[in-house]
């Protein structure tokens, strides 16, 4: 497989195809944001391997205290390390190019001091977004470590099992700030966490996320502290005037009456429900390309009949962040989420079974495709906005009973992250529920007191266990970890790369 531009993985033509594909269509037309966004640069990363030539260590030339002995210090002299390299190389490799990530490797093992600070002043002179530094040599540990804590960005830093001796030099590397350490037997999964979190964070350095607020009059253009992501504000005017003079053609209304009749049931919803969700979902998209962003919040609880549900659930299961009432820090956690897991997120508001110790969480937007662009699509239903008049268009989504799910939550400005893995128990009915559209209860791993996890409004479920990934954007990008009571124990397995 090709290298993705952020264009092709935010679902580009592939957006459109997968989703007529389903629906059985033809496109009626450019209709996601993401097909008309700017191409966006790929993450890059420089890496080399660290352990010297057998015949150096024959010679009793290697820089180590062990030369005079002319001894294999761990992993010994029956490690292959060629062979490992060409392995690591193969591997690791195939899955940065899935994940649109330009992997560089240094042609030669680094062996001598003087060869690791030429590499690293070369690697400055253009820096990458992350540097990946494979040791297979346990008494270079100590030289590995200074040239980590000579890069001032991310590093990536694989050890694998029976390459190091004892335990210090285990505990330097895991305590290193910016650093995400694998100290495993060949874990190509948790080699590729760090990938995608490298991934997700050249693309929030690189993003433009549109915000449509409604008390505004000029339009303000700030930048995310953490990230640097550009931060565009409009008027909710802009898009209340968009959405007016905006008039779907046959087509496209053909495009969303498909998607009516494919319901599992439809709700008593206005007359005009339908044209008026194909309305908002125009809007959305020709805002999008007007302002070339990357994702979209708007301040939509008091739209009325212009409110943005369907068009927000479209665009998150084609991987467009989309978040709902103007909430930063919920689209932020959507476009971590979104970019880092390939997974559409469920941004919903917290409830709680007490007497169970179950999770309750609901909302008005819902992706129909959980698993990303090509995956199938969950049953659902079209049902009306819960709140407020007029009945406008909402989805009910039906989660998976059974499924690991991942809950994520940013915090901006204080560099936090909430991270919870558990199992999902299913969608309630409504009635006897409440709440909104979407619900989904979840049963959260290593959790006494379920309100006792309660990461503030509107976090974001994502389908799929995807903790060991929360964490590699934690320790790469220095963001407080909150949620698993030991974040460096044992995680379930991720699901392979789609």
């Amino acid at each position: 497989m090709t290298a993705w531009t952020r264009r092709q993985f935010v679902c580009g033509t592939l957006g459109c195809v997968s989703s007529c594909y389903m629906l059985g269509c033809r496109s009626p037309g450019p209709m996601f944001a993401s097909d008309l966004r700017n191409l966006r640069t790929m993450a890059r990363i420089r890496g080399a391997f660290f352990y010297p030539p057998a015949e150096v260590v024959l010679a009793g030339q290697c820089e180590d205290s062990w030369a005079r002995e002319k001894w294999f210090t761990w992993p010994g002299n029956q490690f292959e390390p060629e062979q490992q390299r060409a392995k690591f190389i193969a591997t690791v490799g195939a899955r940065a190019r899935d994940l649109g990530v330009e992997l560089t490797w240094h042609p030669v093992p680094l062996h001598t001091t003087a060869a690791m600070d030429a590499w690293l002043a070369e690697v400055q002179k253009d820096p990458p977004d992350a540097l990946l530094l494979v040791n297979f040599w346990n008494s270079f540990s100590p030289k590995v470590l200074a040239l980590a804590e000579r890069w001032a960005g991310p590093v990536l830093i694989y050890h694998p099992v029976g390459s190091n001796h004892q335990v210090q030099w285990v505990q330097r590397f895991r305590a290193l700030p910016r650093a995400d350490y694998v100290h495993s037997i060949e874990h190509w999964d948790a080699v590729e966490a760090g990938l995608r979190a490298v991934y997700t964070g050249a693309f929030m350095r690189r993003a433009h996320l549109l915000r449509v607020a409604g008390r505004i009059s000029e339009t303000q253009v700030t930048r995310e502290p953490l990230w640097g992501t550009r931060i565009t504000t409009i008027s909710a005017e802009q898009f209340n005037q968009r959405f007016d003079r905006t008039q779907p053609t046959s087509d496209q209304l053909a495009f969303v009456e498909r998607l009516r009749s494919r319901a599992q049931w439809v709700g008593n919803l206005e007359p005009t429900a339908l044209r008026d969700a194909m309305r908002a979902r125009l809007t959305v998209a020709a805002l999008m390309k007007d302002y070339e962003a990357d994702a979209i919040t708007i301040e939509c609880l008091f739209l009325k009949h212009r409110k943005p549900c369907l068009s927000f659930a479209l665009h998150n299961a084609q991987l467009t962040p989309c978040g709902c009432e103007n909430d930063l820090n919920a689209t932020l956690t959507l476009m971590l989420g979104e970019t880092a897991f390939r997974r559409a997120g469920f941004q919903h508001n917290p409830e709680f079974d007490t007497e169970r110790n179950h999770y309750f969480g609901a909302h008005c937007t819902c992706a129909l495709q959980l698993e990303g662009p090509s995956g199938p699509k969950r049953p659902y239903a079209f049902r009306p906005f819960f709140h407020q008049l007029p009945r406008t268009l909402a989805v009910d989504v039906e989660w998976p009973r059974g499924e690991r799910v991942t809950l994520l939550k940013y915090h901006s400005g204080q560099a936090r992250l909430d991270v919870r893995v558990g199992e999902c128990l299913g969608s309630p009915k409504a009635p006897p529920t409440g709440g909104c559209a979407t619900r989904v209860l979840v049963r959260w791993d290593h959790v006494r007191d379920v309100t006792s996890m309660y990461p503030g409004p509107h976090p974001v479920l994502f389908l799929g266990d995807f903790g060991r990934t929360a964490i590699s954007l934690a320790r790469l990008y220095g963001l407080a970890l909150h949620g698993p009571e030991d974040a460096s124990a044992p995680l379930s397995p991720e699901p392979k790369s789609t």
